[in-house]
């Protein structure tokens, strides 16, 4: 069993416990997300979708749809998220969102965590629009944990940020380096 599998047991153990856990998607439904995003989701994103549920655990229990209908608070599915916020080709416009930058959680005042499925640890960005310094996107870039899987365990610990009992007297999170390079 390698360190995912036990992983996504231990998600899927607290997960269970979520009144809004959705069933697990197929993994057709998977690939037909895929070829809609234009890119693989990181491993362990898929086996989460795959084995623990589409949506409805993690922080705050609200993890999105993969694809599809929006989430019981009307919030859309990742993919559809992502695509929209992708510009036309043709647009004339200064916004653009990193290719490969999945959101997969509506933090509420249009902040989002995103998981970078090009990079090989899965790292959790956090998107904070009210950071957007003129015209410079990089500036909303965050990085929440260098990997998906430590930010799982930061939720499964009852360790993370979002956390009422944890006490965070500043916003100290690192800049991600990448985004301007990405954007």
């Amino acid at each position: 069993m390698n360190n995912f599998e036990r992983l996504v047991e231990r998600v899927a153990a607290k997960a269970a416990k979520s009144e809004r856990l959705q069933s697990p998607i197929s993994a057709r439904t998977l690939d037909q997300a895929e070829q809609m995003l234009g890119f693989r989701l990181h491993p362990l994103l898929a086996a989460l979708y795959l084995k623990v549920g589409n949506g409805g655990f993690g922080p705050m229990d609200s993890l999105l749809p993969l694809a599809g209908s929006p989430n019981p608070d009307g919030e859309e599915a990742a993919v559809e998220g992502y695509l929209e916020r992708i510009p036309a080709a043709d647009a004339d416009t200064w916004w653009s969102w990193p290719k490969g930058v999945l959101p997969v959680l509506d933090w509420g005042c249009a902040m989002l965590a995103c998981v970078d499925c090009r990079s090989e640890d899965g790292t959790v960005l956090l998107f904070e629009p009210n950071a957007i310094s003129g015209q410079d996107l990089s500036r909303a870039w965050f990085v929440d944990a260098g990997s998906l899987a430590e930010w799982l365990e930061t939720w499964l610990a009852g360790r993370g940020w979002y956390e009422g009992d944890v006490v965070n007297d500043g916003f100290d999170m690192a800049r991600w380096h990448e985004a301007s390079t990405r954007l």
